[in-house]
């Protein structure tokens, strides 16, 4: 009996509830026309620029990684938006953005919702910027859509298959990972996320909070589920091949997540492209060397 009480109050502290959508929107939703109809989305968008002349502005697409959200890019867009108009999106199941109304997460529907939002944006082109699973549907819509991309900076790159892994087949999610649904703790989160940097320090406890809160929107963990099961990588060089945009990428040479060696395989597949990296930086080169990283890419944006 009482190990059976001590396991009820154990299950009961680590029980992790989401979090009401009007608390998350009250701290992180800047205004509420920032939330769009999107065709069968809504999503959560922050589109910033020049004041006076937005809509004349060249046009940038962020599209952040897996379990991330739009303010991951904060840093970048704060220093583009004196030239550029900066688009960002919280990808449906993460940050503000409710989950996918068909719960599908496959890359073809990402592509189709891509479309939609620059189809109702009215840009028939822009320059595309993405971070890991976004990098890898930018890389994606760049190839089989060139005519509506401008410049192309992929940051960290997803898309070839690493170790233990294979192309054609769906990722072997663990069912203790679905464990996530009910059970969080923000030092668990911690512990996972320390992964992704290169210096401890880099990851505060203001950006764990973040992570942890929009991870806990109604429907978020769940999202993140089926967007990993769904997940299913193709041998990318064709695709690859295909992209005829000026391409800039962008890595931390002390990546534990997508291995920096990496980069080569990119540089070989797309014509013309180019790398820019840094020692002692990790997965995360636009939050972690914020300033060093956003001249670079300003400069191959002007």
């Amino acid at each position: 009996m009482l190990a059976l009480t001590a396991l009820t109050l154990l299950s009961l502290w680590l029980w992790t509830p989401d979090v009401p959508r009007a608390s998350l929107e009250a701290r992180y939703l800047a205004a509420s026309s920032d939330l769009h109809q999107v065709g069968l989305w809504q999503l959560h968008v922050r589109d910033s620029g020049p004041s006076k002349d937005l809509t004349h502005a060249p046009a940038v697409v962020m599209l952040h990684g897996f379990g991330a959200s739009l303010q991951t890019w904060d840093a970048w867009a704060e220093g583009l938006a004196s030239s550029h108009r900066v688009i960002r999106i919280d990808l449906p199941g993460s940050g503000l953005s409710p989950p996918d109304p068909a719960h599908d997460y496959r890359d073809e529907r990402s592509l189709q919702m891509l479309t939609a939002l620059l189809d109702q944006l009215g840009l028939p082109r822009v320059s595309l910027v993405g971070h890991s699973m976004g990098g890898r549907i930018a890389w994606t819509f760049a190839a089989q859509h060139p005519e509506r991309i401008d410049k192309l900076v992929l940051v960290a790159p997803d898309g070839f298959a690493s170790l233990g892994f294979e192309y054609g087949k769906p990722t072997d999610v663990p069912a203790t990972l679905g464990l996530m649904r009910h059970v969080l703790p923000k030092p668990l989160l911690r512990m996972n996320l320390q992964a992704a940097y290169a210096r401890p320090e880099s990851l505060t406890d203001a950006v764990t909070t973040r992570y942890h809160d929009l991870i806990l929107a109604p429907g978020a963990r769940q999202a993140m589920l089926d967007r990993l099961q769904q997940t299913v990588l193709q041998e990318p060089g064709p695709l690859l091949r295909q992209i005829k945009a000026p391409t800039l990428l962008v890595w931390g040479e002390a990546d534990a997540m997508i291995p920096f060696a990496n980069a080569r395989d990119y540089l070989h597949a797309i014509a013309g492209s180019r790398l820019v990296s840094w020692p002692q930086v990790g997965h995360l080169p636009h939050e972690e060397a914020a300033q060093v990283s956003l001249q670079v890419v300003k400069e191959f944006l002007r």
